[in-house]
């Protein structure tokens, strides 16, 4: 379980150390289901982490999800990370938040949130290089395969990128996009701990139970 008072230092650990799915919402291809919904059904299939991803909302509907986030998490234990909107992840006491290339950079983030995980997207091995110094917690590799959450970014990196990427930087990494339940085994075996999807989850029949199969896969191709 993560406390709610952790320091920065204890969320990088935990995060390093015990996150191994790690889910990103997308209420539009969730099968009608809310993101609330499915913020419920992946904390009980054990997820240590969440990511509120939520392009369409305005900003008052936002903030209210992410406080109702950020509550849930807390009671769970996991960590809450919003994406793209530093000001929500303040507003709401988020333990971090994730930045793609168009976001905010990073670097200048940092010097505002000292006390905040920081994720960046990585579509280049030069981004993964420059990763720490800009100030990031983790870096996310991807799209792996072709996804429908990234429909107009390729080409797609495929598996290999892990290696490439990562051998540039010794930040904890995520990969993402396209990932199926039957890359887990490949993917460990590259080196991969934590994996982020969307409809892996998003469109499950049962999340919760989705949820668990992919956190088992994980750690037993890790434990090889």
């Amino acid at each position: 379980m993560f406390p709610k008072e952790a320091n920065y230092d204890e969320k990088v650990a935990f995060f390093r150390d015990k996150v191994t799915i790690y889910p990103v919402s997308c209420e539009p291809l969730a099968n009608g289901r809310s993101d609330i919904e499915w913020l419920e059904a992946i904390l009980a299939g054990g997820a240590r982490i969440v990511q509120l991803r939520d392009k369409y909302s305005d900003d008052l509907t936002l903030y209210q999800k992410a406080l109702v986030f950020r509550e849930k998490t807390w009671k769970a234990g996991a960590l809450f990370i919003v994406n793209n909107r530093v000001d929500i992840a303040l507003l709401t006491e988020a333990d971090g938040v994730h930045l793609g290339n168009t976001d905010l950079p990073a670097r200048e983030v940092r010097k505002l949130v000292p006390h905040l995980l920081i994720g960046v997207s990585c579509n280049r091995p030069e981004q993964a290089a420059t990763a720490k110094e800009r100030g990031a917690s983790y870096f996310n590799i991807g799209p792996l395969y072709q996804t429908e959450t990234k429909k107009n970014l390729t080409p797609f990196l495929g598996p290999d990128a892990v290696r490439t990427f990562s051998m540039h930087c010794d930040l904890p990494f995520t990969v993402m996009g396209g990932v199926k339940l039957e890359h887990v085994e490949d993917l460990a075996a590259l080196g991969v701990r934590r994996i982020a999807v969307v409809t892996a989850l998003t469109k499950a029949k049962d999340i919760a139970a989705e949820t668990r199969r992919w956190i088992e896969a994980i750690e037993k191709s890790t434990a090889i």
